[in-house]
């Protein structure tokens, strides 16, 4: 039996953080008011999101993890820079 450690209680408790955290993210996704408002809100819940494969890499004690949070993460800005380009220019290749 496995007793509990104090990193296990960390990982909890940021975990449950950082659900909350991406709960409210989709809210001002949803919510808005405007564009960049939700690109910003998108933007962020990446990056929770990214923090979220991190703790679960710790949790499981596996890199796999760590390198699906470097993938997001590439991917997540470049899908940021795309709807900037796009709300701004009205068009994402020229």
């Amino acid at each position: 039996m496995n007793t509990p450690t104090p990193i296990t209680g960390a990982i909890v408790i940021a975990l449950a953080l950082l659900l909350t955290a991406i709960v409210l993210n989709v809210w001002r996704l949803l919510r808005g008011p405007t564009a960049p408002d939700r690109i910003v809100a998108l933007d962020t819940a990446q990056i929770n999101a990214i923090a979220l494969l991190v703790l679960l890499g710790i949790a499981r004690d596996s890199a796999l993890w760590f390198e699906a949070a470097l993938l997001l993460a590439l991917l997540g800005f470049i899908g940021t820079v795309a709807l900037c380009k796009a709300v701004l220019r009205g068009s994402v290749v020229e």
